[in-house]
């Protein structure tokens, strides 16, 4: 049996602080829509989801015409955004991070994936923004899947590693996150520093405060599940 072990990181509310830039898109595409804009909790509440998804469930009985102009709206707000504002400082890297990823990824039987509701653009531009792009083997993409916690990236990220489910986690700060991975038969560690409260994160296995313990928490799930 293979020894290696993969490990699946949420991007936004997890990796990166990019809470500004989605707020000030939020609020232009509402403007551009002739919409009141939702409250800040309801807007990073959907985070995670695909846009399409997230514009339905901020605007219930919205008509496809008009969450496209929405959508439309969101995408071209927030890449302006980031593109004045840089990656950096659009989407910063939480304390910390990269310190345990590149840790993480310099252990040979750890593979380092992602999943995120971002399209392949964004999720391109924030990985060289960065200088990650090397570190993820595999990176799943809402344009490909389902929205989350459809179970349908993780299965693709399983598929691509050849990793068994039981030798993988999900990292995130949703709920979405978290019912993905049970989705997907998958360990669920939940973050407390992203969008989603404690309450929120219930479905989590596990519950993760600071970054810095995720090494020594893999180690004792992998030597439980060994």
């Amino acid at each position: 049996m293979s020894d290696l072990r993969l490990v699946v990181f949420d991007v936004d509310g997890t990796l990166v602080d990019s809470q500004a830039d989605i707020l000030a898109a939020m609020q232009a595409a509402f403007d551009g829509g002739g919409l009141e804009m939702p409250s800040r909790d309801a807007v990073l509440g959907i985070v995670g989801l695909s846009l399409p998804e997230a514009m339905s469930q901020l605007v219930p009985g919205i008509k496809t015409a008009e969450r496209r102009i929405l959508v439309d709206g969101y995408k071209a707000a927030y890449m302006t955004l980031r593109a004045d504002n840089g990656v950096a400082v659009s989407s910063p890297l939480y304390p910390h991070v990269r310190n345990v990823l590149d840790g993480l990824h310099a252990v040979p039987e750890v593979l380092l994936g992602v999943a995120t509701g971002k399209s392949r653009r964004g999720l391109d531009k924030l990985l060289d923004g960065h200088d990650l792009r090397s570190l993820f083997v595999t990176q799943q993409v809402a344009d490909n899947h389902p929205s989350k916690p459809h179970p349908g990236m993780l299965r693709s990220a399983l598929s691509e590693t050849g990793i068994e489910p039981h030798r993988a986690v999900m990292i995130g700060d949703t709920s979405y996150d978290m019912e993905m991975a049970r989705a997907a038969g998958m360990l669920a560690i939940g973050v407390t520093w992203g969008y989603h409260d404690r309450a929120r994160l219930r479905e989590a296995h596990v519950l993760l405060d600071d970054i810095r313990m995720l090494p020594g928490l893999l180690q004792q799930i992998w030597e439980q599940t060994a």
